[in-house]
């Protein structure tokens, strides 16, 4: 037997910050790929140093719905877990290549694959991708339209960056959007300014965040200058300096976002049969070619 855990930060303070973790684990447990699929939260309930014991799966893959490698992938979900001889040597990530690495939990007697974070997979590219394909309804947009990558960034943790500028950089490859950056709350360049990066017209915005809380729905907001009150909402788009901002919101909102779970579980060796052709079906933007494919 397989189990699945998806294990997020959650919050006492924001009851919707849990929200996406339960909804991408509908859809794969809807899948079925996995005996069992869990969810455990470092501010919730069940909490990560509990979970492993409500499994009877001996073989156990763990996906951290985290952005960035650092802190609580590194130190707290291992240690909470109590995997034995965890060692961060073992992803050899230079800040955004974590894989995976298999552990024994000995005291509940399972075989954990830890993974890295969901948000330095490349597979979170096409995430953003479909972030903006459905903010705008349209599956074919790119042309005419700029596209900022948002994220928190700090100085406390610098593979908090790397990730928002791994992703850009992959979407600015691909040559579909006639601008692509990286932009952030807390370090240059900064989102307040987002009109002053950009040429098109048309604006995209999708922040990098697992859930939609008090960063995306309140400072973003009102750093761009869509709103002088969160309170009040905002139009989708808005003109601001002459230009339309569409603004997504968190891209861990995004139904695509399970794909990226069970693809970090594959490449940890996951039996997932045809599960990822099938999400990309299913989560496809209403117009999309049937036929198309998200991925590189």
């Amino acid at each position: 037997m397989q189990a699945l855990v998806i294990v997020a930060h959650g919050s006492h303070l924001n009851p919707d910050a849990s929200t996406p973790t339960y909804e991408h684990a509908d859809t794969i447990r809807e899948a079925g790929v996995f005996d069992e699929v869990r969810t455990a939260f470092w501010k919730e309930e069940p909490s990560f140093r509990e979970v492993l014991r409500t499994l009877e799966s001996d073989e156990v893959y763990v996906v951290p719905l985290f952005i960035s490698e650092g802190y609580f992938t590194e130190q707290v979900i291992p240690r909470e877990l109590r995997l034995d001889g965890w060692d961060i040597d073992e992803w050899d990530s230079d800040g955004t290549s974590a894989t995976h690495a298999t552990l024994e939990a000995e005291d509940v007697g399972k075989t954990v694959h830890y993974c890295g974070p969901v948000g330095t997979h490349d597979a979170m590219t096409d995430v953003i991708v479909r972030r903006a394909e459905t903010v705008t309804g349209d599956p074919d947009v790119g042309r005419g339209f700029g596209l900022a990558v948002v994220g928190h960034g700090t100085e406390r943790n610098e593979n908090s960056a790397k990730a928002i500028r791994y992703h850009a950089d992959r979407i600015a490859n691909r040559d579909r959007f006639d601008e692509v950056k990286a932009l952030f709350m807390d370090e240059a360049p900064e989102i307040d300014d987002i009109t002053d990066f950009f040429e098109s017209d048309d604006i995209i915005v999708v922040p990098l965040f697992v859930a939609d809380g008090y960063h995306t729905q309140e400072d973003i907001p009102e750093d761009m200058g869509l709103t002088d009150d969160y309170r009040t909402g905002w139009e989708t788009p808005t003109e601001v300096d002459g230009h339309h901002i569409w603004y997504a919101g968190a891209v861990g909102t995004e139904a695509l976002m399970a794909d990226v779970v069970i693809e970090r579980a594959a490449d940890a060796g996951a039996d997932v049969g045809d599960a990822i052709e099938e999400i990309r079906r299913r989560t496809r933007v209403a117009g999309a070619d049937a036929n198309a494919s998200t991925g590189d």
